[in-house]
């Protein structure tokens, strides 16, 4: 089997007595979609942040493409291709989605004299970002502002931005929270359609839409990892039900 693109080990994280993390290990393979699932307060977000880099861990190592990222910024992660979607930070309200994708391809070029040259001017610029929106299926909607997409527009937006900064894995922190049944239906499949392109690993309340994407679950109670597995057995694992599915699923 193939090494993994992500590989965090025995990662620790404490807040004075509290375990947020406790010696968690996971991975995320290419092609496919890792869910990590649990209980509010399980340490869900804690650990997206530890491994983006906003958040440093007190013990354990982090590998990403096969290079420990453990002590790398945030910035350094994201240059490495680590893409953390779904910050309101990220999208320039004001301008449309065509020039937030042009900005964002623009910036990775890195060459500072380019920044007072309008993005939307430079035609190569523009191509790109336009087979970018293409694919994330936002073409239609490329001249719309940031601002007046729907809210499931803005997260194929922000996916669109990543893709342009060239991420080679995505974290993804509950990109269905406040979306209608439709939305979350139409992101979904979206998703669904990006992990060949960029693995993902996904921290997601809705267990439709996990259990609809995940290739493999991570279940997570009180900064542990309790079981991982695949959607079968995660379904089926009597611990995973006890502490946080419920016999209702």
């Amino acid at each position: 089997m193939a090494e993994p693109i992500l590989s965090i080990q025995n990662l620790k994280k404490t807040f004075g007595a509290l375990k947020a993390t406790d010696d968690v290990s996971v991975d995320l393979r290419k092609g496919e979609i890792h869910a990590l699932i649990g209980p509010n307060g399980a340490g869900k977000s804690t650990l997206i942040h530890q491994i983006a880099g906003t958040l440093r861990q007190n013990s354990g190592t982090i590998h990403f493409n096969g290079a420990e990222i453990s002590d790398l910024s945030v910035a350094e992660r994201a240059q490495c291709g680590l893409g953390r979607t779904f910050q309101i930070s990220s999208l320039m309200p004001g301008y449309s989605a065509l020039r937030n994708v042009t900005l964002a391809l623009q910036s990775r070029q890195g060459s500072s004299f380019r920044f007072w040259k309008s993005a939307i001017t430079d035609l190569a610029l523009v191509d790109e970002a336009e087979e970018i929106l293409q694919r994330v299926g936002l073409y239609e909607r490329r001249l719309i502002t940031s601002a007046e997409l729907s809210h499931g527009e803005r997260r194929q937006l922000e996916i669109a931005i990543v893709l342009a900064l060239q991420a080679k894995a995505l974290l993804l922190d509950e990109p269905m929270a406040g979306m209608g049944p439709e939305g979350s239906l139409a992101l979904t499949g979206f998703l669904d359609k990006l992990r060949d392109e960029a693995p993902i690993l996904l921290v997601e309340h809705d267990m439709d839409a996990v259990f609809a994407l995940a290739d493999r679950i991570s279940v997570l109670v009180y900064g542990r990892v309790i079981a991982t597995g695949s959607v079968s057995e995660i379904r089926n694992n009597p611990l995973v039900r006890e502490a946080y599915l419920g016999e209702g699923h």
